[in-house]
């Protein structure tokens, strides 16, 4: 049977002394130890979420200047492309220009070889006739 004497009272005291003892030593420390770890993860946490914001603000920065700059190289590109049509037509001008001069002056040589082979011929086509006339009748004229 359970006897209620002086024990039983020492007993709770040590049992309360012993809640105290523990608390103070074992489960205070503990406690600020999860707390701190608590508070730690939670840094940690703020920190992550503060990378992702910052590299997708990177990435967009990034893909921002990737467009602008496709742009910027795509408009030097075009303005490039222009600038030498404008000098292809200009060079291709010249060389019709030289080619129709070339062409005229090479016209105007033909013509007068034709006109003075013509007046050759002209002076020779009374002979070339008589000739002509007296072997096809087979006397002279």
């Amino acid at each position: 049977m359970i006897d209620i004497d002086i024990t039983m009272p020492i007993q709770i005291v040590n049992i309360l002394i012993l809640i105290v003892i523990m608390n103070a030593v074992l489960y205070r420390p503990v406690r600020t130890i999860l707390e701190e770890r608590r508070k730690k993860l939670d840094e940690l946490a703020d920190d992550a979420e503060n990378f992702k914001k910052n590299a997708k603000r990177q990435l967009e920065d990034f893909e921002r200047k990737m467009r602008d700059a496709r742009a910027n190289a795509k408009a030097k590109f075009d303005a490039a492309r222009g600038e030498a049509q404008a000098v292809g037509t200009e060079e291709l001008a010249k060389v019709r220009a030289e080619s129709d001069a070339a062409k005229a002056e090479q016209l105007k040589q033909v013509a007068s070889q034709y006109d003075s082979a013509r007046q050759q011929l002209q002076g020779q086509v009374d002979g070339f006739a008589g000739e002509m006339a007296s072997k096809i009748l087979g006397r002279a004229l």
